[in-house]
């Protein structure tokens, strides 16, 4: 009996992909420190302000938005920069030009840590910062149409400072670039012009506005149009295909004087009605603020009750507190300072200061030059103190030293209740700014 052998079946092995040269620039050199150092920067500047920014998205939205163009922006230069001068150090440019690509796509490739590790990093702790803000907003909405065209301009700034590391042969080159970068956008973000709304870190304060519906798109083309014009002029070959630059730098120019175009006071920015309408309580005088501040409404009805109960009823007093872009709108109106000041967290932090701060926004004359002079000058202001430290008094760790006006406080609470409504009746209707006038307890 014979046997036959089968020889072994043998398989052609797979062939061996290589890595794509994209994600092996994008997994090498500086691109993810540099990502890491543009969150990193972000979170710890938003970490020590937390309590001016977690209550608002406005506040979040426009902090995020100067960090981005101030710090990161320049960062992103100088990392790109540095990272553009990397073949050159290392003594691998020849070998790089001679992959048979065009040096446009080797740009491109080149290019892309520059450009995106940056945002995403920046992205990244923009969506850390969102999240700790969500838990205690009252109203409205963050801007993320800004902070992703915030992302596109620190992408471009690090694609800027790329070709700048590849032109510029000096090792210096990335950190004064990054100097440049900051005095340059620090300057354009605080001019008086139009320009400023240009700029990356252009800061807007008010936080019952909204931005109109294009100003992020818009910023978008202009930022990214302006860098890929630059780098279309500079990578593509032979000379006459430069011409193609032209498209997106029109792009830009389009982008940049819809930007001048607007009003040189608000630029993109315009109140929000849903934001600023008024929210008031059910109380006597009535406490009204705006939506944004809602959360904020129970706390400063309770910062306000001992005030309010000693003025009750009293003629001059209050009929309504209000807070707000519109001011006080109607007789009785006494405007209340900003109560998003003193609080962390969508809660008052300091009552007895916020209640302080009332009293003396209540009794703030506007004195014309002479007023409050005379003999009887010192023991008005005295007075003067004395009524606002009686009604709420200053904390121990704040204000003024009211040693001098002790003797009229033991005065006002010697009185009887019906004594000390006579007294604020005659001192509300009085003209605080003439010492003659004040009347003495």
């Amino acid at each position: 009996m014979t046997t036959t052998l089968t020889p072994p079946r043998t398989e052609k092995p797979a062939p061996v992909r290589a890595p794509a040269p994209l994600r092996t620039e994008l997994r090498r050199g500086l691109g993810p420190w540099s990502g890491a150092a543009v969150a990193l920067t972000v979170l710890v500047t938003m970490y020590s302000k937390a309590p001016e920014w977690q209550g608002r998205w406005a506040d979040v939205t426009n902090l995020l938005h100067v960090s981005a163009g101030l710090l990161c922006g320049p960062l992103a230069l100088a990392a790109g920069c540095w990272q553009g001068g990397r073949d050159r150090r290392r003594r691998t440019t020849e070998l790089w030009e001679s992959v048979p690509r065009s040096l446009l796509r080797r740009l491109l490739v080149s290019v892309a840590p520059s450009a995106l590790w940056p945002a995403v990093g920046l992205l990244l702790a923009d969506a850390v910062c969102l999240l700790a803000t969500w838990p205690y907003v009252s109203a409205g909405r963050p801007f993320l149409e800004l902070l992703a065209a915030d992302a596109v301009a620190v992408a471009a700034l690090g694609a800027l400072g790329h070709l700048a590391g590849r032109v510029v042969r000096w090792r210096l080159a990335a950190p004064l670039l990054g100097i440049v970068g900051y005095v340059v956008l620090g300057l354009a973000a605080y001019t008086e012009g139009t320009a400023r709304w240009l700029s990356p870190a252009g800061e807007h304060q008010f936080f019952w506005d909204g931005p109109v519906w294009w100003y992020g798109p818009v910023s978008m083309a202009w930022t990214a149009g302006l860098t890929l014009a630059v780098l279309l002029a500079y990578g593509l070959r032979p000379a006459r295909l430069r011409v193609f630059a032209l498209v997106p730098l029109a792009v830009a120019v389009a982008a940049a004087a819809l930007v001048l175009r607007l009003p040189q006071d608000q630029g993109p920015w315009r109140p929000d009605p849903a934001l600023s309408r008024q929210v008031c309580d059910d109380g006597t005088p009535q406490i009204c603020l705006t939506a944004v501040d809602a959360g904020l409404l129970p706390d400063v009805s309770a910062a306000l009750a001992p005030l309010n109960a000693r003025l009750k009823g009293v003629p001059g007093a209050p009929v309504r507190w209000l807070s707000g872009p519109f001011g006080a709108s109607r007789p009785g109106d006494v405007e209340l300072p900003d109560a998003r000041r003193d609080s962390v967290r969508d809660r008052l932090a300091r009552p007895d200061l916020y209640l302080n701060s009332a009293v003396s926004w209540l009794f703030s004359d506007t004195c014309r030059p002479g007023d409050g002079t005379g003999p009887n000058a010192e023991r008005a202001s005295l007075v003067n103190l004395a009524v606002q430290e009686w009604l709420a008094p200053t904390p121990d760790d704040y204000g003024p030293d009211t040693t001098g006006a002790r003797p009229y406080i033991d005065r006002l609470d010697a009185k009887s209740p019906a004594g000390q409504r006579d007294y604020l009746t005659r001192y509300l209707a009085a003209n605080t700014c003439r010492p003659d006038e004040v009347p003495i307890p």
